[in-house]
């Protein structure tokens, strides 16, 4: 992994203000970074994505590569999707019999075609790698009792195909292979159609969900046309439990695990920073977990985001001081990878000698 080159970046959202954008875009490469993460949502579908492609043009001037998040398209994380309202018929349906009100299943043909339209978007506004943004089914609890999606009628009849029997109530290790199965296959068809229009694929799974977490990955690892494998060790929620949780600790072992499946798959990778929600007093954890990844062996490190997220209800307390230390780590970590860099040609030179 060590030989991929360094890149860093920030996830940007909540401002569709070019003129903003410029000065935002400036900070990000005058700061050493060389990636930005634009989600681009239904709302932006719909509404800005004239704006949107004069932000990857402005990024671009900039000197920074775009990757385009399907941001909210099917629901969370993001915006609620707001394809419901045209396939009411599409919603995923929990395993008690109730519509998930803001998620669509991921097998339902209108939903496969409107990313398919989605992916043409991205592709006509200048975007030539998506990002696929923290893949997932639902689960909830009620009382004493626990409850999965998808189970509607298209769900029901592959999984009672595979496994000859009806879907249960409640989850067990079926439900949970099954919905990682049609999520991985949702990507393969997804992946196949943006490669076929020359776009790179990312995806970033979550550490532990139920239907796709890190410990799944294999599956959309092993699709050809998934380029790279990701996931986000964010600590702050563990820290906030515990005072002295090991923020390095944590975050290079997820790092580590996350590295082991590109490895095995030979595929790119992405890792994540945590730059929002952090509280106030505790942004030294940025820099800890930064470098945690990097001696992991990440070399593409990206912020959850841009200015500690303040355009969101899920800001940083304080989001001066934590784009400061964000900043400040990846300053760190290029100058880390200069010095190992450096260190090689030396070590070459001395060996020629």
């Amino acid at each position: 992994m060590n030989a991929r080159p360094l890149r860093l970046g920030a996830a940007y959202h909540g401002n569709r203000m070019p003129h903003h954008a410029a000065e935002d875009f400036r900070d990000m490469a005058s700061h050493g970074m060389d990636l930005v993460v634009h989600t681009f949502s239904h709302t932006d579908w719909d509404r800005h994505s004239e704006v949107v492609s004069r932000l990857i043009g402005m990024s671009a001037d900039a000197g920074l590569e775009s990757w385009v998040d399907n941001w909210g398209l099917g629901g969370p994380p993001g915006d609620k999707s707001f394809f419901l309202a045209l396939h009411p018929e599409a919603h995923v349906i929990m395993s008690d019999g109730t519509p998930d009100p803001v998620r669509a299943c991921v097998n339902s043909p209108a939903f496969r075609q409107f990313t398919r339209d989605w992916i043409d978007t991205v592709y006509r506004i200048g975007g030539r790698t998506i990002f696929w943004d923290e893949p997932h089914l639902p689960g909830k609890t009620a009382g004493d009792k626990r409850y999965y999606g998808c189970t509607c009628p298209i769900c029901r009849e592959k999984f009672e195909k595979k496994y000859g029997r009806p879907m249960p109530e409640s989850p067990d290790e079926d439900t949970a292979d099954f919905g990682s199965d049609q999520i991985a296959g949702y990507f393969a068809e997804m992946t196949e159609y943006s490669h076929s229009k020359g776009m790179k694929n990312a995806v970033c799974v979550m550490i532990g969900t139920y239907g796709m977490s890190l410990s799944q990955a294999d599956k959309i690892a092993s699709l050809p046309y998934m380029d790279n494998i990701g996931s986000d060790p964010y600590w702050v929620g563990k820290k906030k439990k515990d005072p002295d949780f090991d923020v390095y600790g944590f975050v290079r072992s997820e790092s580590e695990k996350n590295l082991a499946i590109c490895e095995r798959f030979s595929k790119d990778h992405n890792l994540w920073l945590q730059t929002y929600s952090n509280p106030r007093g505790l942004e030294e954890d940025i820099i800890t977990a930064a470098e945690a990844i990097y001696d992991a062996g990440g070399r593409t490190v990206i912020a959850w985001g841009y200015y500690g997220s303040e355009s969101n209800n899920y800001g940083a307390e304080n989001p001066v001081v934590t784009w400061s230390r964000c900043c400040e780590a990846m300053a760190r970590l290029r100058g880390f990878e200069r010095d190992r860099l450096l260190a090689e040609r030396r070590a070459a030179y001395g060996m020629k000698k």
